[in-house]
């Protein structure tokens, strides 16, 4: 996933000479805590944050260009950044919106925490066969059956656990990647336990092509 497919492209920008009590009541209106300050052509010039309006009226400061970051200060992304990059910026620096850029430095969008947080969410919901079936793609000319068999016995040799292809078919059918991930105890038993069915599916079809 790329940052331009995670970003908000409806975003509310400010200008310079804005008035702080205006832009208060439109971060008010709009729920925003943090918001751009654009140029005409739509280049970051500037950031506020509801921190920064609360001060700047407490202190009588009248125009947004007296309180605003500069861009320098602001965490960035380019559309083509991975998604990654916007999560660790995110969960590292503790911001609450990234700014995301064309290659012409033009302002098209902004990632929000809670946008990562809605993408993880949707993740999380995703049926865990739907992980499978994109496996099974990348694994040329292994059937499904045999993608069952392979995890049903890595699953009885993880957990001790004796569990049917068919069994192992309906759990993945009706659990949530986020149901796996808790199940298994965390994201990378996951990810090891599915990288152990592809190497036994792959060892299994040689096998049989050896006979």
């Amino acid at each position: 996933m790329k940052a331009r497919e995670m970003m908000d492209k409806n975003y509310l920008s400010v200008k310079a000479f804005d008035s702080i009590e205006n832009v208060s009541k439109i971060m008010e209106d709009y729920k925003r805590f943090t918001c751009p300050v654009v140029d005409d052509n739509n280049k970051l010039i500037g950031w506020v944050t509801a921190l920064d309006i609360t001060k700047g009226l407490r202190e009588g400061n009248d125009k947004i260009s007296e309180i605003m970051h500069k861009p320098e200060e602001t965490n960035a992304l380019k559309e083509e950044d991975s998604a990654r990059k916007a999560v660790l910026e995110v969960n590292e620096d503790r911001v609450l919106a990234i700014p995301v850029f064309d290659d012409n430095e033009i302002l098209k969008g902004i990632i929000r925490s809670f946008d990562v947080i809605e993408t993880f969410s949707e993740l999380y919901e995703t049926k865990v066969y739907k992980i499978y079936e994109a496996m099974q793609g990348q694994l040329k000319g292994v059937t499904w059956d045999e993608l069952m068999k392979a995890s049903a016995i890595v699953s009885t040799r993880t957990t001790g656990v004796k569990i049917t292809p068919e069994e192992y078919d309906k759990n993945i059918h009706n659990a949530t990647f986020g149901n796996a991930v808790w199940a298994t105890g965390g994201l990378e038993n996951f990810f090891v336990g599915l990288i152990s069915v592809g190497e036994m599916v792959i060892a299994r079809k040689i096998g049989q092509r050896r006979k």
